[in-house]
């Protein structure tokens, strides 16, 4: 039988505990090898390299790039070609384009060998939009071979809009959503790209405002839903999470005993009492698996306001940024290995989410 090979690209915030999930899990979820592409040989990224070896993921890097590799006491195994030709699974975590340039460079020449390709949130437009638990029903095998997982923001405007409002019968149920993204300035691991003060962002999607709601708004349209969505983002000079403040319009009234019990049934929601990210953040450093939280959002309870006729929901919640994205690029490599059984074997990774912060 061939080997079930998971091959990631890129080793940054996505791919650097993508790498080491799979790995520490690859058994339970049928998955008999994983490698990765490193493009550069840095002896800064050496200790992150090296634990990811120990973790049994195996090295690739461009042909011409093993002198450098070997230099700094790290043996490829792979070059970029043959990890890819040899893979049942592409996932690229690279920078923002790069997933598309790999696609023409690389994917298309290796499709008919490859059962599946999957991009990370920057990357509108490589395929078909997904998120794990909202879309999973719009895959379409033997037809869908790429897959664009979406940002870490779309995937907590998504998990809100599907538990909140069209939740069960309530298909039609919302008249309007309105979001606010509050955005961090980059993540802890980078040392570039920090805003000293808070920077508005433009509404460049003239339906939309941003590209979270324009995004949600293409996912849901995969289930033949027409969503009323608008979106706006400012970045402060955080380093810690982004927040969503989410306002939703809805047709059929519900109260807070209501809401609480449907955002706790969903076990890709976290709920918390907390009201700061960094003590959210830190939670997640201190008890999330490579230490992230792995739930599409986290959702501060005290935050929940329902209005007097209980047709209008406002609150905020945590985007775990470097984690919330995870799962979904897990379970959509499964699906095209396992099609009829991707979901009972991702139910092994349930233990890494949490029901409270």
């Amino acid at each position: 039988m061939p080997r079930n090979i998971i091959h990631v690209v890129g080793t940054g915030t996505i791919g650097e505990p993508l790498i080491g999930i799979l790995s520490d899990f690859k058994q339970k979820l049928g998955i008999d090898e994983v490698t990765f592409h490193k493009n550069t040989p840095l002896t800064t990224d050496r200790s992150k390299v090296n634990s990811l070896l120990k973790r049994g993921a195996r090295l690739s890097t461009k042909a011409d790039s093993f002198v450098g590799f070997n230099e700094i006491n790290l043996k490829p195994e792979f070059t970029t070609d043959e990890a890819i030709e040899r893979a049942t699974v592409v996932i690229d975590c690279t920078p923002s384009g790069v997933g598309h340039k790999n696609k023409v460079q690389y994917y298309e020449k290796y499709k008919n060998n490859t059962k599946g390709f999957i991009a990370q949130g920057s990357e509108s437009g490589f395929g078909k939009m997904y998120a794990r638990g909202i879309n999973d029903s719009s895959l379409v095998k033997g037809l869908d071979q790429y897959i664009h997982v979406v940002s870490c923001n779309t995937h907590n405007l998504c998990c809100l809009i599907d538990t909140i409002v069209l939740s069960g019968e309530n298909k039609n149920n919302l008249k309007e959503g309105m979001f606010t993204c509050i955005r961090r300035s980059n993540d802890v691991s980078q040392a570039s790209g920090f805003v000293p003060s808070p920077q508005v962002g433009s509404h460049k999607d003239s339906k939309y405002g941003t590209h979270h709601a324009r995004d949600a708004a293409e996912l849901y349209r995969t289930l033949g839903e027409d969503l009323n969505l608008f979106s706006s983002a400012i970045k402060i000079n955080s380093q810690y999470m982004h927040i969503l403040h989410f306002h939703l319009r809805v047709q059929k009234p519900t109260n807070m005993e209501e809401l609480i019990n449907k955002l706790k049934a969903n076990d890709r929601i976290a709920l918390t009492d907390k009201v700061d990210s960094c003590k959210v953040f830190s939670f997640g450093r201190d008890h999330g698996h490579f230490g992230r939280i792995l739930n599409q959002t986290v959702i501060s309870t005290p935050s929940l306001h329902i209005s007097s006729n209980g047709t209008e929901i406002t609150g905020f919640c945590f985007t775990p940024q470097d984690g919330n994205s995870l799962l979904s690029s897990i379970s959509a490599a499964l699906w095209f290995i396992y099609p009829n059984s991707y979901e009972d074997k991702i139910q092994c990774l349930k233990p890494l989410f949490f029901e409270e912060v």
